[in-house]
């Protein structure tokens, strides 16, 4: 899937290349979905195509599914193959919508893959709920993946974080950073 804007006439980012965003997606609770009526959650079609049309979102982007897991259900191939697609795409820089439970640990997977920004991002509750987090850490993860140099990071709760020093804290529901010698 595809979506792309054009400037307006006389725009002053007409004179800058326009950046394509490689889109993956994973599953994780952004995309979860009501499934029953017994208010279980099952992960669904990708949120974020939805989530950059209502935002009106102006950059080239490039959106592909490569799973639809709960984190919790990933496993090392699952990141090799996330690795692997990264590592061999022509775009130079990444989006991956990731389950918040092990999205350091695929973070940390991707840290040895160079010359690429890869900014992964997730929610706390599905976007298809009134009140999700989804939508603004994806729009921080968008504009990270934009102006960010090479390498990878995290985006959530309005912060950009090394994966290498944050953590999930499941109490109060964000990403926090966190001291070398805690890791």
């Amino acid at each position: 899937m595809n979506g792309s804007a054009k400037p307006s006439r006389g725009a002053s980012v007409a004179a800058q290349p326009m950046t394509n965003i490689a889109i993956f997606t994973t599953g994780g609770t952004l995309d979860k979905v009501y499934f029953d009526a017994n208010s279980e959650f099952q992960v669904g079609e990708p949120g974020i195509v939805e989530l950059l049309h209502e935002a009106n979102v102006t950059v080239d982007y490039t959106v592909e599914s490569l799973m639809r897991k709960d984190s919790l259900e990933l496993t090392d191939e699952d990141r090799r193959l996330i690795r692997r697609r990264v590592a061999d795409s022509t775009s130079t820089r990444f989006v991956i919508t990731h389950g918040t439970d092990t999205m350091i640990e695929t973070a940390k997977v991707l840290l040895d893959v160079e010359a690429k920004t890869i900014v992964l991002t997730g929610s706390m509750q599905p976007a298809r709920l009134r009140v999700s987090d989804a939508a603004f850490n994806v729009g921080c993860a968008i504009t990270a993946a934009q102006t960010l140099p090479p390498g990878v990071y995290i985006a959530m709760n309005g912060r950009i974080h090394d994966p290498r020093r944050v953590r999930k804290d499941r109490i109060a529901q964000r990403f926090e950073n966190v001291e070398d010698t805690d890791i």
